[in-house]
């Protein structure tokens, strides 16, 4: 990757060109993420599982608690609104919409990729106020790796210390995206030095740092390469919903290399429920936390995340189309999935988020089930 990315461009011409490119593919990615195709729905594995259903709760419905740790704090809910999108025009209604509702309701909030403030004299100045109108809202920075690989190699560590300056950020995510970057016409597809690139952030920022999927999913090969990296938590985003090599397809012409890669790769990943099974039992000796996107559309799918193993449940495009829809639809949609969580919950005889363990969750298979 060359240092010009995180230069200002040249010319006036080439900034513009810059500028127009990364805002209409900013713009297809929220148009594309909205249409059904873009979800890995036939390899959706939650759906299998079932919480096991306690008749005789020993609780008060009401005195049941869903805070939860978060970032080192203490949440009212185990909830974030995983980054969607950021650096264009469309994103500050949107953003300024969840990350009220995420304050009001104790969510955190994460933000889209910030990689438009590392590539010239951008400033993404609704972003930083943000921070100033919600002084109590958790706030996740978000860059992708292949920039923070540019910013290894080039050692330009002050530009991303000025952006989480700016953005008040309480943690950094970090999206590993390959599927994206190899599909995409735009990609950048060098992520040699990924490894030590995060180590060398580990050591350069304060705050702490998620290593973040974008809904592939994680293996056991790569978290037995990171567990022993201080890192604060993995956001495992699974496959089973918005599928970014399914996007990325869908934005380029017919017969292209990228939409037949689209849709070769249509399917490709490890499923949610997988990738918290696995990074329980890979990370069980750390004390890095799990967290859990992709395809995540109610509190009840929450409800089995977190007893799978994970220890908070992110939402990206059920928010998305609740914030679309107003805000009074995005508080309803946001009380509806607390209310969901509370009643799984209750019937499963746990008073609080961590009572939610793996004994209280079984998989069937061929209508027959068997514990986990």
């Amino acid at each position: 990757m060359s240092d010009e990315r995180f230069t200002e461009q040249s010319t006036e011409n080439s900034t513009e060109n810059f500028t127009e490119r990364f805002i209409r593919r900013k713009a297809d990615h929220i148009r594309f993420s909205l249409a059904p195709e873009s979800e890995a729905r036939n390899v959706r594995t939650l759906d299998r599982y079932r919480l096991l259903h306690d008749s005789l709760p020993d609780l008060d419905f009401e005195s049941i608690s869903l805070s939860s740790p978060f970032l080192g704090f203490t949440q009212k809910t185990p909830f974030f609104v995983a980054g969607m999108t950021a650096g264009h025009p469309d994103a500050r209604m949107i953003n300024d919409r969840l990350a009220a509702a995420a304050a009001r309701r104790g969510w955190g909030f994460g933000l889209g990729s910030q990689r438009r403030e590392l590539d010239g004299a951008f400033v993404d100045a609704p972003i930083g106020a943000i921070r100033k109108a919600h002084p109590d809202l958790k706030i996740l920075s978000n860059l992708g790796i292949a920039q923070l690989i540019g910013i290894f190699r080039s050692q330009h560590w002050s530009r991303l210390n000025e952006l989480l300056e700016r953005s008040g950020a309480d943690a950094l995510a970090i999206h590993l995206n390959p599927l994206q970057e190899a599909i995409q016409e735009e990609g950048t597809r060098d992520f040699r030095g990924g490894r030590d690139a995060i180590c060398a952030l580990l050591d350069s920022v304060r705050i702490p740092v998620i290593l973040k999927e974008t809904g592939s999913g994680m293996s056991r090969m790569f978290l037995g390469r990171i567990a022993d990296l201080p890192v604060h938590a993995v956001d495992v985003s699974g496959l089973g919903g918005t599928h970014w090599g399914r996007i990325e397809g869908m934005r380029a012409e017919e017969g292209s290399r990228s939409r037949t890669l689209g849709e070769t790769f249509a399917d490709w990943g490890v499923p949610t429920a997988r990738s918290i099974e696995t990074a329980r039992n890979l990370l069980k000796t750390s004390p890095i936390r799990i967290w859990a996107s992709g395809g995540i559309r109610t509190g009840l799918d929450a409800a089995k995340c977190l007893a799978l193993g994970a220890h908070a449940a992110g939402f990206a495009r059920v928010a998305l189309e609740a914030a679309i829809a107003g805000e009074a639809s995005l508080d309803r949609w946001m009380e509806r999935i607390e209310d969901e969580l509370r009643t799984a919950m209750f019937c499963t005889n746990s008073a609080q988020v961590t009572d939610l363990t793996p004994d209280k969750i079984e998989i069937g298979e061929s209508h027959e089930q068997r514990t986990i």
